[in-house]
């Protein structure tokens, strides 16, 4: 362990014993957000990010690991383990280095090498290699026997051997991973035949470039293409300077027997090294791919699920519809469904009176103080039947995003939920619920299904899902939790809980009414002393005993807050409420041998605004009045539009039109911008200019200049 401290520590140059005391806690089993909130002195104050890369280094580490003593197993069960050998596996610190060692080494099926060895070809092989023989060809028809016919058999099986000593030297693979790394080309063609139903990767039927500046949606646009039976790749460096290269390391004159190596290694190079360091390079490439992709949706996820929520008001959802209706609940301020209904204000039935009616009757009966509207089929139009109504109160109007609301409606989750009701009224109410709270009603879908993402199902869906999972447990313990009206799925993510504490949480309160301290969850059945610590900082009590208890000061930390009052000579209450208290509180006489300013200054923070929601307050957004489909844009508009999604080349921007527009990265801002997320963020209210529509493709081309 100390020595995967001393290398994370250099990799990723952080200070060997915080590392040291990071890696003790993850092995211990501390969440993320607990370490990079409340274990600050430990670490050095490494915030999520510092202490998920820890993480990831030393999964990487112990899986390399595991893969050395493999090896060495292997290769001492065939008694081929020598000291210096096995002194250069010890030393490798990569897989690439560990897999080039192995490869002589590894168990193969049969080969051309493999067939000419049992035909007692070895030995010329080392002859030639050494290229010290004036007469190769003499020395080779002393090895012409029944299997080997002639001389020219001979000088061919030993340059098969050769060819496979060439590419299972580590020297030789190293310099062809140069000459791709320098000069490979990435390069698609459509398969012949399938010009027409692989029409969507037309921009890639004769596609080249260099592999270091492909871009990564490039990539798994390719790749896409490739699975799907559509396109062939390959990616390939300049040959001959490969070759070159490959030579001046084997080549050692100019003698008929340099010759034969000259064969052997430009053998090895066209049918095993090249193709092996392909393979290698569409994987590293495939792979970064991967982590830009994930990294990208992670990024979207992160900013969704932290969307401004409207709080607890009494709220009436609309799932928007023509032919079917609009499927209409309304809901009380804990999102708890009171009623359901139908109208059909659109064509063919295109019942306005009677849907204003019953909506104006129904915002009445249930006091609704917001009407959520989904973003689907038919929402502009909602949006604005809604609107004409003359409602005797006050009502805020929003339209919210409804991306996997209908994997939700078909879940167990909301059949579990709502028992009693068809998938439509569920739907409904995830609507409604999202304007109340995101991210109490978004942990309860697949972050997969959640749409703000490209090419989700073509990346490594183990790595997508450890990413996505981190960033809700990430966001659920930034914003906190309500003990006691969180659901079962929101308390899952708290740090240290999981599923099944997350449910005797929620049967404990059932059975015994809410809880009023935090000591109180000591009570819950299977809740331990080490995962009350990990979680107890995160859950909120409301109108808790303990003021405390409200907010994300750590019961292990109630002490020192309990002292600076008696210090004040006041109550913990009076200490939050007064700020002229806690400005005379010198911090630093509270340091103690576990406690320092990091964890003191974190306590005046919390101290000053309790419990309160790190997130942003909402805001009412209106499409322009008089665009609802795509016929309405012209080039020169000026609109307002939201953003719906963030790739690396751009910004999807919705106008309104129910077909999301394209800001490109070249179009953003008056200025170089490397990274659209500099400048725009997911559910931002921008001003976008129509630069081109082309209705038939449905695609439209924004600019954000200006």
């Amino acid at each position: 362990m100390q020595e995967f401290s001393k290398l994370i520590a250099a990799k990723l140059k952080l200070g060997e014993k915080e590392v040291s005391n990071l890696i003790v806690l993850l092995e211990q089993g501390a969440t993320i957000p607990f370490i990079s909130r409340y274990r600050k002195e430990m670490t050095g104050s490494m915030d999520e990010v510092q202490v998920g890369d820890v993480k990831d280094e030393l999964t990487r580490l112990k899986d390399l690991e595991k893969r050395r003593e493999a090896i060495l197993k292997s290769i001492e069960e065939q008694d081929k383990l020598t000291p210096d050998l096995k002194a250069r596996i010890e030393a490798c610190l990569n897989m690439t280095d560990l897999e080039d060692i192995y490869l002589p080494y590894k168990p193969k099926k049969k080969t051309r090498a493999s067939i000419a060895r049992e035909k007692g070809l070895e030995p010329l092989a080392a002859m030639i290699m050494k290229q010290k023989e004036m007469d190769i060809h003499g020395k080779a028809a002393g090895f012409i026997t029944d299997d080997v016919p002639d001389i020219e058999a001979a000088l061919q099986g030993a340059r098969d051997i050769i060819a496979e000593w060439v590419s299972e030297n580590p020297k030789a693979r190293n310099i062809v991973r140069f000459h791709f790394d320098k000069s490979a080309l990435i390069s698609s063609r459509i398969v012949k035949g399938k010009e027409e139903e692989g029409v969507k990767f037309t921009d890639y039927f004769a596609f080249s470039e260099p592999l270091k500046r492909c871009p990564s949606h490039r990539i798994l646009a390719v790749l896409r293409g490739v699975s799907e039976g559509f396109l062939k790749l390959s990616i390939e460096p300049e040959e001959e300077p490969a070759l070159e290269a490959l030579n001046g390391v084997f080549l050692q004159g100019y003698y008929d027997v340099s010759q034969q190596v000259e064969i052997a290694v430009k053998d090895s190079y066209k049918r095993l090294l090249a193709p092996s360091i392909e393979n290698e390079f569409k994987a590293l490439y495939k792979e970064k791919a991967d982590i830009e992709a994930i990294r990208v949706f992670a990024e979207n996820l992160r900013q969704l699920m932290l969307s401004s929520p409207l709080g607890q008001k009494a709220v009436m959802g609309i799932d928007p519809g023509y032919r079917t209706g609009c499927k209409v609940v309304c809901m009380d301020k804990q999102g708890n469904l009171l009623h359901n209904a139908t109208i059909y204000p659109h064509p063919p039935q295109d019942d306005k009176g009677g849907s204003m009616k019953k909506i104006d009757t129904l915002v009445e009966q249930y006091k609704i103080d917001a009407i959520a509207i989904g973003n689907g089929t038919a929402s502009r139009e909602t949006e604005h039947f809604i609107k004409k109504i003359r409602f005797n109160r006050d009502i805020q109007v929003f339209v919210v995003s409804e991306a996997g609301a209908s994997i939700y409606s078909a879940s167990k989750v909301a059949r579990d939920e709502f028992p009693d009701y068809d998938v439509t009224v569920r739907g409904a109410v995830s609507i409604g619920r999202r304007l109340m709270d995101p991210l109490a009603e978004l942990v309860k879908i697949d972050p997969k299904s959640i749409g703000v993402g490209q090419y989700q199902h073509d990346v490594d869906q183990g790595k997508l899902k450890d990413s996505l999972d981190q960033v809700v447990e990430s966001c659920v313990n930034l914003v906190g939790v309500d003990v006691n009206t969180a659901s079962k799925h929101l308390l899952t993510y708290v740090s240290g809980l999981g599923p099944v504490l997350a449910q005797n949480i929620v049967d404990y309160r059932k059975e015994n009414g809410a809880f009023r301290s935090r000591k109180m969850l000591m009570k819950v059945p299977r809740m331990g002393e080490k995962a009350f610590e990990q979680a107890a900082g995160f859950l909120r009590i409301n109108q808790a005993e303990n003021p405390l208890d409200n907010s994300a000061v750590h019961p292990e930390s109630y002490h020192i807050v309990e002292q600076m009052a008696r210090d004040a000579r006041s109550s913990v209450s009076e200490l939050i409420a007064k700020p002229e208290l806690r400005n005379k509180i010198e911090i630093k006489k509270y340091i103690t041998e576990k406690v320092g300013i990091p964890t003191l200054k974190d306590i005046i923070d919390e101290l000053a605004k309790p419990g309160r929601d790190p997130r942003s307050k909402i805001e009412v957004f209106e499409f322009a009045p008089d665009v609802f489909t795509i016929n309405d844009l012209k080039p020169g508009m000026v609109l307002p539009g939201i953003v719906t999604n963030i790739t690396n080349f751009g910004a999807f921007v919705d106008v309104g039109v129910k077909q999301d527009g394209l800001v490109h990265i070249s179009q953003i801002a008056n200025r170089f911008v490397k990274d659209p997320n500099e400048v725009v963020k997911l559910h931002q209210h921008v001003k976008v200019k129509v630069l081109e529509v082309d209705a038939a493709r449905k695609r439209i081309q924004l600019t954000m200049k200006d």
